[in-house]
């Protein structure tokens, strides 16, 4: 795959499965990467397994001033960004008529509006270098619903659209912007769910197991390199047929 030399990355909530693993496909083709999270010994641990083109740049999204914060010091660290990675997220899950106006608020906030001004923070500097790549990790319930998430579900899907607009209005500057959006990925946060849940979700998957933050990495690192500069406003859904969108 493409040659990242060069380059350099922020992936956001790289202290989680999903990330660390795209953190690691970067840096392998070459990428300098600032790895943000809020679990601050993940993200130690993963500079110690990647070396010198890694940096560990904490961020709180939920904070009032916690995307331009981060855009700042990934700058500072990384001297630009050139891949935008916006994986950060958490659910508050709960039905819509149970769903309090906090739960709403902080899932949108953290999940939506902080990708958005992550995005907004980034733009400038790619486009004085007329080159860039914007990727945000949604989610197959983005396009199928999920009853009990209606929150998480809303923000996923105005990710979608955030980047169908951001792709049209930059991709005269060399600056392509995707989604990928996950299916049954094995992680810390599906390991949870009940036995029942997962053994359901697994029969509906085709190809007959669950996917790896690896899966879904590769697909990252394609669309963030230079053979993919004729991809832009796409969502690549990763999710081994259990939704064939």
């Amino acid at each position: 795959m493409g040659d990242l030399s060069g380059r350099t990355a922020l992936v956001t909530g790289a202290s989680g499965g999903i990330g660390a693993a795209v953190a690691r496909a970067l840096v392998a083709q070459g990428a300098v990467v600032a790895l943000s999270g809020t679990r601050v010994p993940a993200l130690e641990a993963l500079k110690s397994e990647l070396g010198d083109r890694s940096r560990v740049v904490p961020a709180d999204l939920s904070a009032t001033d916690g995307p331009e914060r981060l855009v700042d010091a990934c700058q500072r660290a990384c001297g630009g960004i050139d891949i935008l990675v916006s994986n950060a997220g958490m659910t508050r899950d709960g039905l819509v008529m149970r769903m309090t106006d906090e739960d709403w608020d902080r899932v949108v906030a953290v999940n939506l509006s902080a990708a958005f001004r992550l995005i907004r923070g980034s733009l400038r500097g790619m486009m004085k270098k007329r080159w860039g790549r914007i990727i945000a990790v949604t989610s197959v319930v983005a396009a199928a619903g999920n009853p009990g998430q209606a929150n998480y579900v809303a923000a996923k899907a105005g990710l979608n659209g955030l980047i169908k607009t951001v792709a049209q209005e930059v991709g005269s500057r060399g600056i392509t912007a995707n989604c990928v959006a996950p299916g049954f990925i094995e992680t810390e946060m599906t390991a949870q769910l009940p036995d029942a849940v997962k053994s359901r979700a697994l029969a509906a998957i085709p190809v007959g197991r669950a996917g790896q933050p690896e899966d879904v990495a590769a697909c990252v690192a394609f669309l963030a390199s230079s053979e993919a500069a004729y991809v832009t406003g796409q969502t690549l859904h990763v999710n081994g047929g259990m939704a064939m969108i």
